[in-house]
């Protein structure tokens, strides 16, 4: 797609353009996508487009930023600085002209990222803007050279939450609802291959309530608007390749990264949830790249301040496995025969070190050690190695390559290796399913853990072709959950950051609860 340079593709090769859709706030994960494709994969675009806030990337790319620059200034960022009511129209109550204005985002956000219009408008960056001129009834694409804050904030300006800017007599608003994804002015430019980054949820889990409503049909607008795009070009490329003259007179490739981004589109006071955005865009942006077959060169990354801070607690867990036809039994052990039942408890202190990269890292990992009993393997075992991974999405497998993963539907992962009493090493995998379409609740849902026990030591993504010793279901009782709530500790070299260290854990811990059990209250958590 490119060669080592990154330079453009050469004459006769096709014109690339790079769609950075709307999404409201839910382009951070945007961010993290252009930090791979313009740093690592180094890929150069013919024509950049963006609609909605997808423009807040795209002012920052025709400014001249890396990906990791635009990607910084959203990990970066502080949202309550952006926040601004509209108190004065708020006593209107329903014929307020907004509940909010853009002069937190004006005064604060913009100069942070450090936006400069004169910069902008010297591009040499083929770009397009979006806005819709409500006064003529049309969307106008902006290219950087007219480019300014009334007309940058236009785009962005959502009926109800954002009043409309007026200019020269015209009222513009963000042009959302008659696209999202400007794939028409891509086409129109010559462009032969569109890459499109779609952060608006296609879930298609409707919610009731005004809010929830009003966001539906931004998403009806915006999904029934590409998939009307996505089916012309698919009827242009079959009528070419049968040679019979497609619409757009040429094949049109597109290549679309979407995800389901646990953000909320406007509502989110933690800086926090901003990076795990951005970092969940890094992480399936490389596994798309992976996918799509595009090499990628990952540059040193930048030195971060020692994270001193740590979390550490401890959880019991006991029930019983049944061992299979197969089972390996040590050689000094009872006889048991094949589906035999034996009690199986565990004892771990999980240790996170490092609490500020466990909340953004996607793979929420750290590090476990204990034992493990069970008088048929030996009695109590050390655990030699152990990884814990709290919260981290389920991956889905169908419909995506690579498979994508639902933000509603999490796991907590346990994978410990250890050694029977005769020194045969196994592995015991673990997995709590945490899911809104659970039906039996948030204690059972967290406190269950469904068990396997492997021959050997074995390796994540291994599990299909290991032998099963021995399978069955370990919870956690109420007691022992008493218990566990009074070994929490944290360590940093302040009393004031061990206080930060364990509210920013609870913080990460509820917030991810609330993505999977508070979706009818209020989509994603805000904290």
């Amino acid at each position: 797609m490119t060669n080592d340079q990154g330079a453009r593709p050469g004459a006769g090769s096709p014109r690339r353009s790079l769609l950075l859709a709307g999404g409201g706030l839910k382009v951070a994960f945007q961010a993290g996508v252009l930090q791979v494709l313009l740093d690592e994969a180094r890929l150069r675009f013919d024509h950049v487009d963006g609609a909605s806030g997808g423009v807040f990337n795209l002012a920052m790319y025709c400014q001249g930023m890396s990906g990791r620059e635009i990607a910084d200034n959203w990990r970066e960022l502080r949202p309550l600085k952006g926040v601004s009511p509209n108190w004065r129209e708020l006593v209107k109550g329903p014929y307020a002209r907004s509940l909010f204005t853009l002069e937190g985002y004006r005064r604060h956000v913009f100069p942070a990222w450090g936006l400069d219009w004169r910069k902008i408008r010297a591009t040499e960056r083929e770009a397009t803007f979006n806005l819709y001129n409500f006064s003529a009834n049309e969307l106008e694409t902006v290219t950087p050279d007219r480019m300014d804050e009334e007309r940058f904030a236009s785009g962005v300006s959502l009926p109800m939450w954002f009043p409309p800017v007026v200019i020269d007599g015209q009222t513009y608003i963000d042009p959302v609802y008659l696209t999202d994804a400007n794939v028409e002015e891509a086409i129109r430019r010559g462009c032969d291959e569109l890459w499109i980054v779609w952060t608006v949820s296609r879930r298609q889990r409707w919610r009731n309530g005004f809010v929830a409503n009003y966001f539906h049909i931004v998403e009806a607008a915006a999904n029934g608007e590409l998939l009307h795009w996505l089916r012309r070009i698919e009827a242009n490329n079959d009528a070419e390749r049968r040679e019979e003259g497609g619409e757009f007179g040429r094949v049109i490739d597109v290549r679309l990264l979407s995800s389901e981004v646990p953000l909320n589109y406007l509502v989110n006071f933690s800086r926090y949830r901003f990076a795990q955005a951005v970092e969940l865009g890094v992480h399936k942006a490389r596994r798309w790249c992976e996918s799509q077959g595009i090499p990628l060169a990952p540059g040193p990354e930048p030195s971060e301040p020692d994270d001193e801070t740590r979390v550490r607690f401890t959880e019991r867990m006991t029930g019983s496995v049944a061992f299979g036809e197969s089972a390996f039994q040590p050689v000094d052990a009872p006889e048991a025969e094949a589906g035999a039942r034996a009690d199986l408890a565990v004892e771990l202190t999980i240790d996170i070190r490092g609490v500020d990269r466990f909340v953004v890292s996607p793979e929420h990992r750290a590090s476990a050690t204990g034992w493990i009993e069970c008088q048929e393997l030996g009695g109590r075992l050390p655990v030699d190695e152990g990884v814990f991974q709290l919260l981290v999405e389920r991956s889905d497998p169908d419909g995506a390559d690579p498979p994508d993963t639902d933000p509603a539907h999490l796991r907590m992962l346990y994978r410990l290796y250890f050694s029977d009493r005769a020194g045969h090493r196994l592995t015991l995998t673990g997995h709590k399913e945490v899911s809104e379409d659970s039906r039996e609740g948030l204690w059972s849902d967290t406190s269950v853990l469904y068990t396997r026990v492997l021959r050997g030591h074995v390796g994540p993504g291994e599990e299909d072709g290991a032998q099963t010793v021995a399978s069955g279901v370990i919870r956690i009782r109420p007691a022992d959950f008493l218990k566990q709530l009074t070994t929490f500790r944290a360590d940093a070299p302040t009393i004031p950051g061990r206080v930060t260290a364990l509210r920013r854990f609870g913080q990460f811990f509820f917030g991810k609860l609330w993505d999977v059990y508070g979706q009818k209250v209020l989509p994603w958590s805000p904290l």
